[in-house]
């Protein structure tokens, strides 16, 4: 193996280099944003993500034997087990692709084990779903040495069902949905519900997409996902007494909650009442998008934002500082946060002329404000999942 020195920047592929052989499987898989409808997946929806020029790297290497052994190159870390009895790991990263392994073993496909190299681009806590990249990336690599020949929403299904029973959180199917079927310059507007699917074609030529890394992660993250998720399906409880056919927020109206939710449980009320706008602001701005008017557009981004901030309540101080921010600048059309909330990323849509003097002025009020440091990201919109 070459020896490199140690400020070499080395990219996702050369990093890859020394796990490579002539059967190695390598896919890229990619994060993504969601320009806006956020925790609306799981209550059946819609959202508008697209996948991003930020991605996971996988290089899978069948065996003739039952081992599996896994390599994160990223955290200078490994995992070994069999494919017969391998189970969660208290090691966080593991579990991501042994989810995904564990869905072709208990479909009796997985027959024979496998070297996998990972490494990612993509950064990690920043609400750019690095976990759904990499369960892409493996549920693509895997389907393609088990020559099992499943289709694309059949390896999203899978690497959600994965993220459920291994890393366990509850997410919706929005981020697998967006890392596989991303397509360049465009964004996807999912009705998560039917899983029917349309692309937005999003004219990049007069702004960029940037990204402030608020830089913390609160541990109340992954946990209160959950509890939001328990408090939406409460909200669907109390209104199904008086309307049998209701199975989701998604057949719930404002009238419904107004007379059946927010009599018994105002919290509950805030919540599904968030999610109901939340849809409706999602559908103005697709027609806003289809008009070609992104001021409106943007608008609806910044509404999307004080609701997460002030109703469902999965914002941070960091997170509303951010959007506060760029609030009045004239080149920032719209602002969010973005992902599953208590930190992460706020997305903004800037005027190209804008982007680097705006990151310099935010870079500096963000560590008066915080004392922490801000990343900024600039992101291209790209295809999803492929084998290289």
């Amino acid at each position: 193996m070459q020896t490199v020195a140690k400020n070499t920047i080395l990219s996702p592929l050369e990093k890859l280099k020394p796990f490579i052989s002539e059967q190695t499987i390598l896919v890229r898989s990619p994060g993504r944003i969601n320009l806006i409808g956020e925790h609306t997946d799981y209550n059946e929806g819609y959202v508008l993500p697209a996948a991003i020029d930020k991605a996971a790297y996988l290089a899978l290497t069948p065996r003739a034997d039952n081992q599996i052994n896994l390599f994160s190159i990223d955290l200078e870390d490994q995992y070994s087990g069999d494919i017969h009895d391998f189970e969660r790991t208290e090691k966080s990263w593991p579990n991501y692709i042994l989810g995904v392994a564990d869905q072709f073993r208990q479909r009796g496909k997985l027959t024979s084990g496998f070297d996998a190299a990972l490494t990612a681009d993509v950064p990690i806590g920043a609400g750019l779903s690095s976990s759904a990249a990499v369960e892409n990336a493996v549920v693509m690599a895997l389907d393609a040495m088990l020559d099992t020949g499943y289709e694309k929403l059949t390896m999203v299904k899978m690497s959600q069902k994965a993220e459920h029973t291994f890393p366990r959180l509850m997410c919706g199917i929005m981020d697998m949905f967006a890392s596989m079927f991303g397509k360049k310059n465009n964004v996807i507007r999912l009705d998560c519900r039917s899983l029917e699917y349309a692309y937005e074609p999003l004219d990049m030529s007069d702004f960029k997409i940037v990204l402030f890394d608020s830089n913390v992660e609160h541990s109340l993250g992954s946990s209160e996902y959950n509890v939001r998720r328990a408090q939406c399906e409460e909200g669907v409880a109390l209104v199904k007494q008086y309307y049998p056919h209701v199975l989701s927020l998604r057949d719930v109206t404002m009238d419904m909650l107004n007379k059946y939710v927010l009599p018994v449980n105002e919290l509950v009320y805030r919540r599904c009442s968030y999610v109901l706008e939340e849809n409706a602001r999602l559908l103005a701005a697709c027609e806003y998008l289809e008009e070609g008017d992104m001021q409106a557009f943007g608008k609806k981004m910044y509404e999307s934002h004080e609701g997460l901030s002030k109703k469902y309540e999965v914002s941070c101080k960091e997170l509303d500082f951010l959007v506060e921010q760029v609030k009045n600048n004239p080149d920032v059309l719209g602002a969010r946060m973005m992902g599953g909330g208590f930190g992460g990323c706020t997305i903004n849509l800037v005027k190209e002329g804008a982007v680097e003097s705006l990151i310099a002025e935010i870079t500096k009020a963000y560590k008066a404000a915080t004392g922490l440091d801000t990343k900024a990201y600039i992101t291209k919109i790209e295809d999803g999942t492929t084998i290289l």
